[in-house]
């Protein structure tokens, strides 16, 4: 009641207000449908890419599961252009962009028992679409930043590296915050009752949403690697939990038993998945094992991934980056090239296949292969190697465009990219990396104080004090003073300035102009 009071103020006072389309009340919405499905489309692209992309292995799959998911999005109380994924990823989890983006890693169809199971984990996800859960969680934060500008007015007068979400840059860190975003307990609760009611209105029984979640609550309390991967992966977002159970358990007596379960449709589906299995368990072995640096290790399991899964591109890919790891680049090109035929719309092949040409002295094969990877997934990676081919060839401009794009990122690939980006810019914009004054102490001595504000250590900082008059004109340039170092970042130093003949009042007219620095070694 308090809540709704609440909200029902906020709306009087402020014009932002709307109902929602699914539960029917009045809520503040500063982003409007429009905005919503932009995001959706915007977004949608670059997610499947940073969460494996598309399962091309299986195409039927995705033609299923999407069969599936249409069934509930027609009887579902908000219409949108939904869209339904399955993405090769073996980590087990599903999510919702706003505007009706959703995908399935395969990593959880294996573990699910029945299409109604599926019905409820695509209801559910249809749910946090339709009832505006991601854009509510966009909103806070637009409030939560005019609260925070409001409270700042008033006291006036944040090799192979981390991981693929680290690397991707721009736009792709709003979709990566819904896709990582964990749902609180309200609108969990809402998206599996209005997703029960989905699956009755589509034929499905709605006990299913009852096994899968006992399933999770099982899962959630169990220990060992099957349950590490639930952890990293639906429970994550979607916290199973025992009240949830309960609820589905009430709410599909009330809706009434019957209606489709499809235990054996959904296991004729899955039987090509299951059969392929074992290579991606050996796949993941690979890659947890490369992780710890065991190359050897993850060689030999690659291999043996590749050899079961002869129509994947990511274990060859996996093998290609391996390669480049043990410093075999020349090796790695015929892994990046096979997995590249194979999928030919993931960025990861390309990437690597960049970095190898990369090392291999090739700049026309790197800069094409990074260029198709971008296009497919903009990188850290991807654009701090263009600007170097850039910087090498002697393109300033460009090569100032690439590193500052890749900086966006706090990749290794993006703190190189930062002292790139200083490194070409300091010498013609010195002043834009120091910040300098002229300040005088207890006995009238003047000091020059620099603080760095690049992102790296500088020395031989060279400041002039200059004397200006009150409308900021130059009255008289002192002498040079040098600053050494090196000033580490964010730091600050200082040092005499000789002032002659001047007064005490001129001194608050004397200022300092940055006139050089440079990277410390």
């Amino acid at each position: 009641m308090k809540k709704r009071l609440a909200i029902a103020f906020a709306c009087a006072a402020l014009t932002a207000c709307g109902v929602n389309p699914v539960t029917g009340e009045k809520e503040i919405q500063f982003v409007s449908e429009a905005q919503e499905l932009a995001i959706g489309r915007q977004q949608y692209a670059p997610m499947r890419q940073v969460e494996g992309g598309d399962f091309d292995v299986l195409p039927e799959l995705t033609t299923y599961v999407n069969g599936v998911g249409q069934k509930l999005a027609a009887v579902s109380d908000r219409k949108l252009p939904y869209e339904f994924v399955v993405l090769d990823n073996s980590v087990p989890n599903a999510w919702a962009l706003p505007g009706g983006k959703i995908a399935v890693n395969r990593g959880l169809l294996t573990e699910l028992t029945s299409e109604a199971e599926l019905a409820a984990v695509l209801g559910h996800e249809i749910v946090h679409a339709a009832a505006r859960h991601g854009a509510k969680a966009q909103e806070r934060g637009v409030m939560m930043q005019a609260g925070m500008a409001a409270a700042q007015i008033g006291a006036a007068v944040g090799g192979m590296d981390a991981g693929i979400a680290n690397l991707a840059l721009g736009g792709a860190s709003i979709g990566l915050s819904m896709v990582q975003m964990k749902y609180g307990r309200d609108q969990e609760l809402e998206s599996d009752h209005y997703g029960m009611k989905y699956m009755k209105l589509a034929g499905y029984d709605p006990w299913g949403a009852v096994t899968l979640q006992e399933t999770f609550v099982r899962l959630a309390s169990g220990k060992g690697a099957k349950q590490q991967g639930w952890l990293e992966g639906l429970f994550a977002s979607h916290p199973p939990s025992q009240e949830r159970l309960e609820r589905n358990r009430a709410y599909a007596l009330e809706l009434g038993r019957g209606g489709t379960i499809g235990a054996d449709t959904y296991a004729a589906a899955m039987k090509p998945l299951l059969a392929m299995q074992p290579g991606y368990d050996k796949y993941d072995e690979a890659v947890a094992a490369a992780r710890k640096k065991e190359l050897d290790k993850a060689h030999g399991l690659a291999l043996e991934a590749a050899r079961l899964l002869p129509m994947e591109g990511r274990a060859q890919q996996l093998l290609g980056d391996i390669a480049v790891a043990q410093g075999k680049p020349k090796e790695s090109l015929g892994h990046f090239q096979k997995a590249q035929s194979l999928n030919p719309d993931y960025f990861g092949s390309y990437l690597g296949a960049g970095i190898a040409s990369y090392k291999l002295g090739d700049r026309a094969a790197a800069t094409a292969a990074f260029e198709r990877s971008a296009q497919l997934l903009p990188t850290a990676a991807a654009a701090y190697y263009l600007g170097a081919i850039a910087r090498d060839r002697g393109d300033r401009a460009v090569a100032l465009q690439h590193f500052k794009a890749a900086a966006g990122s706090s990749s290794t690939y993006g703190k190189e990219a930062a002292e790139e980006y200083v490194r070409l810019d300091l010498p013609q914009n010195p002043g834009n990396y120091v910040a300098a004054l002229v300040q005088t102490d207890a006995s009238g001595k003047a000091h020059v104080i620099i603080e760095n504000r690049a992102p790296v250590a500088l020395a031989n900082i060279v400041v002039t004090p200059v004397l200006v008059d009150a409308n900021g004109r130059v009255l008289r340039e002192g002498s040079t003073v040098q600053i050494r170092g090196p000033v580490p970042a964010g730091e600050r130093a200082s040092a005499a300035v000789s002032t002659g003949n001047l007064t005490a009042e001129q001194l608050r007219f004397l200022k300092a102009r940055v006139e050089a620095a440079r990277l410390a070694q």
